[in-house]
Parts: structure tokens; sequence; C-alpha cells
């Protein structure tokens, strides 16, 4: 059999920018705030929590500024992928 991944790319999209909204929230800053800390345009990061949208660049200024980058260079550490994309029509034609 094989492993049927239902997440999307834009399910990743909306739960990165979900946890930087909380973040932003914990830290009790508002999108003004992370704006001027981050130099990300206040609407660009409204439109980030709502879409999930944002450019690579924006998205690691708004990280560092709400977490710890090494967070995120860890995900990447490994030498090996976890897994291997998922090739849903060579898959299904099993």
């Amino acid at each position: 059999m094989f492993d049927l991944n239902l997440l999307t790319a834009s399910d990743i999209q909306q739960q990165l920018a979900g946890y930087l909204q909380q973040r932003r929230k914990q830290l009790k800053l508002s999108r003004a705030a992370l704006a001027e800390r981050s130099t990300v345009p206040a609407p660009t990061i409204k439109h980030f929590e709502t879409s999930g949208q944002i450019s690579l660049r924006q998205f690691l200024l708004i990280w560092q500024c709400v977490d710890d980058l090494q967070n995120l260079a860890a995900l990447t550490a490994s030498s090996e992928p976890t897994s291997t994309p998922a090739n849903f029509a060579s898959e299904l034609s099993k």
C-alpha cells in the first residue's frame, strides 16, 4: 500500500501563518509594531496572516522577530528526507 498524505502546500502555508500570528499575539505585538521591527509592511503581514501568501524573504524577516531562526533551520538539518514526495498518478495506477 502507499502512504496518502492529504496535506497540501496551501495547508502548510496557513499553518505557518497561523503559528506566526499566534506568536505575534503572545508577544503582545500589533501588526504595526511587528512591521516596524521586521521591516515588512503591516498590510503585507495582514495579507500573510489571512491568506498564507508572502515572499520567503519577508517570511524569514517576520519569523526572526517572533521566534528563533535556528528552530526553522533545524527542519533542514537532516541529510536525508523523512519521506519522499507523493507521486499520486503512479501510486493510484498500481
